[in-house]
């Protein structure tokens, strides 16, 4: 293992990219790849939408490295970057995770619940090579090539063409998965943990917490492997998997947390949600339902400020604005209220900087941001580990693209869990907000062929509570 400084005195690179055979799906790829080292996949939006799938990196990050510092830990291009088979898209780069915990590093925050499960507060892997399939379909290898590196590159290139061309079969689909539990136990202390927040906030200490619970699951499954069976009944708009030793992530997420090109920075914090069954309303109507709630819309107007302060941090006076009016988007069982912060980063700002002003993502801690971590730490029953953290990739040719991990599975060692939860404010009712933290779960339920299993609210939960 290799921290990302070492990446800095790496031979200048030129990228590749190369058109493949085969017209398979992000699915039938992945678990192609899920027998090798370190697989992992994106899928949905990512790069203006397709997939970029990879395993067998060069270089991993250690457990103490500085996750933010390795970001910025990139090679530089060739002054003469025109490869074969025209310009790439991403080439390569860090992939992985940043998990919840990490914000420890950037302010003083207790310790926090017990963690039942431990997984690494980040992994972050170098790739310099990537399988994309770009938004018509069309399979590419790209990789950020030095000469050093092209032999392997070619021998690579080779495999993954066979890979593609479905040469080889590919590993067996996951195995059933038993529901999703959510215990009697974690059921009545969220909704204690929700009344505790209202109390809080009508005393002052804050504005808004994002308050989630864990619902339990077992598998024997790889994190790829459910995610290639997810996709069969889900299209998330920032679908990521990553299948590490240590633990691994399937995330359905909906939400953009980060995408900076070259300067430009924007951020899509999504706060308001809407049951979404079959037969409900179009956008407008949804949006209107969603804006005529005055506890969505405060969720909402809340976050998307919190998001403006963290990105004028780092971002050129009068450059950050927001769109005046939230859209309505559709995702799985549920709309959800989306506005986008954009904002120009000054110059000399990286994308360390970058994530060190603004993580972890506002819409799932609450404002003011650091006193809503340190309710956060008081209320919640258990720990959170890479949820609510974030997922992508940093890249020399694509830049910093990261989700926001909700409606992430996490699994280690046959434990699977899956967080859910929402945003509290001073009108909240705790058992609205347990219904809510469980629509939010059931989508991933069905996208593993599964459901969710809850209790009947526990009525002593609700002593004292309007």
């Amino acid at each position: 293992m290799i921290t990302g400084r070492n990446l800095h005195t790496a031979t200048e690179v030129t990228p590749w990219r190369v058109a493949l055979d085969g017209r398979a799906d992000a699915a039938t790829v992945l678990r192609r790849l899920s027998g090798e080292r370190l697989p992992f996949a994106l899928t949905g939006r990512w790069t203006g939408g397709g997939a970029i799938l990879g395993s067998e990196p060069l270089a991993v990050a250690g457990p103490h490295a500085d996750p933010f510092a390795t970001l910025d830990a990139l090679p530089a291009l060739a002054p003469d970057s025109a490869g074969p088979g025209g310009p790439a898209i991403v080439g390569g780069g860090w992939f992985g995770w940043l998990g919840y915990r990490l914000g420890a590093r950037i302010e003083r925050l207790p310790a926090g619940p017990p963690r039942p499960v431990v997984m690494p507060e980040h992994h972050l892997a170098y790739y310099d090579h990537v399988l994309r399939r770009d938004p018509d379909g069309r399979w590419w290898f790209e990789a950020l090539a030095t000469p050093r590196r092209e032999p392997e590159l070619r021998a690579r290139l080779a495999h993954l063409r066979a890979v593609v061309a479905g040469r080889g079969e590919p590993h067996a689909p996951a195995t059933p998965v038993p529901p999703l539990t959510l215990a009697p136990a974690a059921a009545a202390h969220h909704l204690d943990a929700v009344a505790d927040g209202v109390r809080r906030i009508a005393a002052g200490e804050i504005f808004q917490a994002n308050l989630c619970l864990s619902l339990r699951s077992e598998t024997t499954a790889s994190a790829t492997e459910l995610y290639a069976a997810a996709l069969a009944r889900a299209d998330p708009a920032y679908g990521a998997a990553f299948a590490t030793p240590a633990g691994g992530v399937a995330s359905l997420s909906p939400e953009l947390f980060l995408r900076r090109r070259g300067r430009d920075v924007v951020s899509a914090p999504i706060k308001g949600t809407l049951p979404r069954p079959p037969g409900a309303p179009a956008a407008a109507a949804a949006l209107a339902r969603l804006r005529a709630s005055a506890k969505d819309a405060a969720e909402h107007v809340m976050i998307v400020d919190l998001m403006r302060n963290d990105l004028g941090r780092v971002c050129t006076y009068g450059s950050v604005h927001a769109t005046p009016v939230p859209e309505a988007e559709a995702h799985p069982g549920l709309w959800h209220l989306v506005s986008r912060v954009q904002g120009r980063l000054r110059p000399g700002v990286g994308d360390g900087e970058l994530l060190r002003a603004t993580f972890p993502p506002g819409s799932v801690t609450g404002a003011p941001k650091v006193q809503a971590m340190h309710v956060i730490a008081a209320l919640e029953a258990t720990a959170r580990e890479v949820y609510t953290g974030a997922i992508g990739y940093a890249s020399p040719l694509a830049g910093l693209e990261l989700n926001v991990a909700i409606r992430t599975l996490e699994l280690h060692d046959g434990a699977m869990w899956l967080g859910a939860g929402g945003g509290i404010v001073a009108d909240s009712d705790p058992r609205a907000e347990l219904e809510e933290a469980l629509a939010k779960a059931r989508p991933v339920a069905a996208a593993l062929g599964t459901t969710v299993v809850a209790p009947p609210v526990p009525a002593r939960a609700l002593a004292g509570v309007r």
